[in-house]
This record gives structure tokens, C-alpha cells and sequence, in this order.
């Protein structure tokens, strides 16, 4: 079944912030396999809600995290940041309506498999350009220092909101979002 990634002290180290988002890509990739599987199983409705509800509140809450943590700092030291976070916050945005669109639908139905399809897409399509552009330009210009701050405050931010509580699940204007974090 699901499980949600376990933030915590390594070798008496946090963790860097690029690392951590990694590992959550990966925790997401993970369950919708997951869900490939239980749909190749045939396996019950019920089952079907039950692994996606954690995983469509884990991908809220990354993109949560991200918003409150990484893509601030990449704007106040990447090189490509501003155009890199517009494409970010668009991407959070469709993934964040894919989750709200499967939460009205009944799990296992046609019209809730799309939106789960859709969520999939929108979040494979994030990650890949997010490992290839934002995570490389934070790499290339933040400290290690600055990111192991920033791996500290992903920590706290996903125990304070650990299954998905009390984030903002709006979705924002990318334009808006930028100058407000710039």
C-alpha cells in the first residue's frame, strides 16, 4: 500500500532540499504504480479510493511544499528561475485540478480514472522538467548550506502537514506567484 516518505535526521545531517524532492518524485511515481496494479488486479473500488486518497493528498502537499519552500529560493538564485517557477505553478495547477476532479468522482469509474490519468500525466510531465531544469539550477547555485536549510524546512513543512492538512489547495497565478516571490 501507500506510503507516504519518512523525513528525518540522517547521520546527524539534514538532508539536502534537492535530495527530498527526489525522493518524493519517486514516492509518487510509486503509487501510481501502485494503482496500475490494482487495476490490473482488478481490485475493488474501495481499494482503489483507499491507495489513491493518500497519493492525491501527497501530490497537493508537494506541490504545497514546493511553493512554500523551493521555488522561493530558486527565484532569489537561479539563473533561469522566473521562467522555470511560471512553468512550475502551471503545472501544480493542472495537477491540483486532476486531484479535485478525481475527489468528485466515484474511484474506479471512468470518469475518475481520467481524472487520476490526468493527474499522472501532469505530474510525470512536472517532475521530468523540474529534474532537468529547477532542481539542476538550485544545484548549481545555492550552497549546500542554503539547501540543507531549505531540506530542513521540507521536513518541518511535511510534518506540520503531514496526509495533506491544512494547505492551500488553490491553484495560483503563475505571474503572480513570481512577483510575489521575487
Amino acid at each position: 500500500m501507500w506510503a507516504q516518505p519518512a523525513y528525518g535526521v540522517c547521520n546527524s545531517t539534514m538532508p539536502d532540499i534537492c535530495d527530498l524532492v527526489l525522493e518524493d518524485h519517486e514516492q509518487l511515481r510509486r503509487g501510481f504504480a501502485q494503482l496500475d496494479d490494482l487495476r490490473a488486479a482488478g481490485t475493488s473500488a474501495d481499494d482503489l479510493g483507499a491507495v489513491w486518497q493518500p497519493l492525491g493528498d501527497h501530490l497537493d502537499l508537494h506541490a504545497a511544499a514546493e511553493e512554500e519552500i523551493f521555488y522561493p529560493e530558486l527565484l532569489s538564485v537561479g539563473q533561469r528561475a522566473e521562467e522555470e517557477t511560471d512553468d512550475a505553478i502551471k503545472d501544480h495547477n493542472q495537477i491540483r485540478d486532476a486531484v479535485a476532479r478525481a475527489a468528485g468522482e466515484a474511484p474506479g469509474s471512468d470518469g475518475w480514472w481520467a481524472a487520476v490519468t490526468a493527474a499522472r500525466k501532469a505530474n510525470s510531465d512536472h517532475i521530468a522538467e523540474e529534474e532537468r531544469g529547477a532542481l539542476a539550477d538550485l544545484r548549481a547555485t545555492a550552497s549546500p548550506e542554503q539547501r540543507q536549510r531549505l531540506g530542513t524546512a521540507w521536513a518541518v513543512f511535511h510534518g506540520r502537514h503531514r496526509d495533506g492538512r491544512n494547505i492551500d489547495r488553490t491553484d495560483k497565478s503563475p505571474e503572480q506567484y513570481v512577483q510575489d516571490n521575487t
